[in-house]
């Protein structure tokens, strides 16, 4: 493929392809090296791009290994250069967030009416008053429900963790 064919054929490309790594990255310049980046790797592999059936999918599918091999790079370099401070706070933080999905797969196994007034009070941050009006039920119910699925959350939770 002489240089003519390759202007004609991929440079054309090269806005759709800024797009996607614009999609991919946080900086404008990252994107843009990116996409050089393609470009140059699409130049050497020129002789076969000229009998490749799809330039477009390969420009697409080249961008989007260099997209996951940088991304795989700054995750390696955040861990090494990670203080053990912060590998502590994001060990935490993925074992919070754990527990969040935890929480939540308890509390859709609720019965329904214990998961909705849960979900009204602790989730949506309704008051006792407006539960009351909208589900129609008294104060006594609403507490002891409440309670119960508290009370199931909590146990199921520990009996869950505690493996």
């Amino acid at each position: 493929m002489t240089s003519e064919e390759f202007n004609r054929i991929i440079m054309p490309l090269r806005p759709e392809l800024l797009a996607r790594a614009h999609g991919g990255t946080t900086a404008d310049q990252g994107a843009e090296d990116l996409v050089q980046e393609t470009l140059l790797r699409l130049w050497s592999q020129r002789e076969a791009l000229a009998t490749h059936p799809n330039p477009r999918a390969l420009a697409l599918l080249t961008l989007r290994n260099l997209m996951r091999d940088h991304w795989h790079h700054r995750q390696l370099e955040r861990e090494q250069t990670a203080s053990p401070t912060e590998q502590a706070y994001t060990d935490r933080t993925s074992e919070v967030h754990s527990d969040l999905q935890l929480i939540a797969r308890i509390v859709d196994s609720l019965p329904p009416l214990q998961q909705r007034i849960f979900r009204m009070k602790e989730i949506e941050g309704y008051k006792r008053e407006e539960i009351q009006q909208i589900l129609g039920c008294t104060d006594d119910s609403l507490r002891q429900n409440l309670s119960r699925a508290r009370r199931r959350i909590k146990e199921e939770f520990i009996r869950l963790t505690a493996l």
